[in-house]
């Protein structure tokens, strides 16, 4: 069987790689100056600004070094190819809420461009999460039905845009 979680969408992966190169470009060059502009206070170990710095350089690290080797074995799926038949990796959907009545238009992608993903009016869904796993393979006027911790939500598929 695939695994899924590896998968991530063209528009996901430039997001990554724009994410590394703004952390790298402009996030760490700031830390490294509050660092040496703290270190100019004298006493290192008692000094708050200095190890802020410190930790803040570490979180920015830990991230971009994270990144790199995550999209290095990440593959990357060219969506635009895909029939608008059924929802699949990378589709977007209109769906309505059985119970409530309410129109969501959902975007399934990997897991690693959730944290990315900010695109008006539509809420991403990673594809392992339990709507994602409900609306794959769907056609419009089938129902989704989705296996959430508050209980079975039942989405209706009106389009796939």
């Amino acid at each position: 069987m695939m695994d899924l979680s590896l998968f991530v969408t063209q528009e996901g992966m430039e997001k990554i790689q724009r994410r590394i190169q703004f952390l790298l470009n402009e996030e760490r060059p700031e830390v490294i100056k509050a660092l040496m502009t703290a270190r100019e206070f004298g006493d290192l170990s008692e000094n708050a600004e200095y190890k802020a710095a410190r930790e803040k350089q570490r979180q920015i690290d830990t991230e971009i070094d994270h990144l790199r080797r995550r999209s290095a074995h990440l593959k990357v799926v060219d969506t635009s190819v895909f029939p608008k038949d059924a929802v699949r990796f990378g589709s977007r959907c209109r769906t309505r809420e059985e119970s409530t009545q309410e129109e969501v238009v959902y975007r399934v992608v990997g897991v690693d461009e959730l944290n990315y993903s900010e695109e008006e009016g539509v809420q991403v869904v990673s594809v392992l999460s339990p709507i994602g796993k409900g609306l794959l393979g769907k056609k419009p006027g089938e129902l989704a039905v989705v296996k959430a911790p508050i209980g079975e939500r039942h989405l209706l598929i009106l389009e796939i845009i």
